[in-house]
């Protein structure tokens, strides 16, 4: 009986301790309530969510509805409240789109332009510049050239906005007009021009003897799998012996096709270190056993434009000794967006993380340094001369 006892009163006693822990992990939760959610629920899959005071938000629109001569569309406030709390975090990778602009960024991301005018651009010295003319498309036939700013579209001045909402602005029905205002040095020109539909294709090979030129221009899903095709299917029937992988003015696009495309290099290796809130960290490794091209002589032609995933696979290819780096720094862009989806078929793209390169490098805010420096200038893709290019062909480790 005695002995019996004894048990019950341990059992008993760990019933209350456990208890006293139990209400002590509530109360400490109950308290911090708020850290707790934000911090750990997402990792389980739940959105966390707030009690916020927006009292001074309902202040503002009472005072317009009261005040303002004029119509009052909530709809298209509350649109401008989104996207202006989203534009006050000052991170120019966290952006709010509405339906539309949501669709228009996918099709965009996927290539699905439908017409325009033929350029890229992306963000130089402050302004959106062209990048380079596609070649037989509207803008390259009416005599606008890489360097130039956009300033107006349809006289809407837009030398101040991203180019996202600049691209929207290009974009159109096959057929229609768009007037384009460039800023040339201290010239101001203007181009009237048709939109038409364009052929975006994300990645192409070409071939020079024995060397095969593999030019990527963003990472759309199928980007790696396209390529690896064509190497497994093309190179040794043409007897390849060198590679040239062009990814200058590549913005990146999906981290899985970077990953497809290392693993023709890299064999189940780690190819990129992510940490994201709280220093939680992720590994990210390549395919294992589609590495055909890991002793193939390779040359990387990086740019200013070189920027997110086409960074990685630069930075993993540098790291891991697989290939000589050539042209100019790369644009330092090494943060993750991850795509949310909201209400209404609104998306929030925002930064979920931050990459490093397999050895640890950080490159947000410095990009990637080349091991071969070689300069292309904006007259030089005016005139259709491309050194870097040239020196990639001549250049032997």
């Amino acid at each position: 009986m005695t002995k019996q006892w004894e048990e019950r009163q341990v059992s008993l006693g760990g019933a209350i301790i456990g208890a006293f822990a139990t209400l002590a992990i509530g109360i400490f939760v109950g308290l911090n309530w708020n850290t707790f959610a934000s911090n750990f629920l997402p990792y389980l899959g739940f959105k966390g969510h707030t009690k916020n005071d927006w009292s001074s938000l309902d202040e503002v629109y009472d005072t317009l509805a009261t005040y303002y001569d004029g119509e009052l569309d909530k709809s298209v406030l509350l649109d401008g409240a989104k996207k202006g709390m989203v534009e006050s975090l000052g991170d120019a990778y966290t952006v709010y789109m509405n339906r539309e602009e949501a669709r228009e960024y996918q099709d965009a991301l996927h290539g699905n332009v439908g017409a325009g005018i033929g350029v890229e651009m992306a963000l130089r010295d402050g302004y959106v510049r062209i990048l380079r003319t596609l070649p037989d498309n509207p803008a390259g036939k009416a005599g606008v050239k890489a360097g130039d700013i956009i300033y107006k579209i349809n006289d809407e001045l837009v030398y101040d906005k991203g180019s996202e909402y600049i691209a929207s602005k290009l974009q159109g029905e096959a057929g229609t007009k768009v007037k384009l205002t460039v800023m040339r040095g201290n010239e101001e020109k203007t181009f009237e021009l048709v939109r038409e539909a364009i052929n975006n294709v994300s990645a192409y090979v070409d071939y020079d003897s024995t060397t095969a030129i593999i030019t990527v221009t963003r990472f759309d899903n199928d980007t790696g799998t396209l390529i690896q095709k064509i190497v497994n299917e093309e190179f040794e029937k043409k007897g390849i012996k060198k590679v040239i992988l062009d990814l200058r003015s590549n913005g990146g696009g999906y981290v899985s096709a970077a990953k497809d495309l290392l693993s023709l290099w890299i064999d189940n290796e780690n190819i990129l270190i992510q940490k994201s809130k709280n220093d939680r960290e992720e590994i990210m490794k390549s395919n294992r056993g589609q590495a055909k091209l890991a002793n193939m002589e390779t040359i990387v032609l990086v740019n200013g434009g070189t920027a997110s995933a086409s960074e990685i696979v630069a930075g993993a290819l540098k790291d891991y000794d697989k290939a000589t780096i050539l042209g100019e720094q790369t644009f330092g862009k090494g943060v993750v967006q991850t795509l949310l989806d909201l209400s209404n078929g609104a998306t929030l793209k925002t930064t979920t993380a931050r990459w490093y390169t397999p050895k640890g490098s950080s490159i947000n805010g410095e990009g990637i340094t080349p091991d071969v420096e070689v300069e292309r200038t904006y007259e030089d893709i005016n005139l259709s001369r491309d050194p870097q290019m040239d020196a990639a062909k001549k250049y032997h480790k």
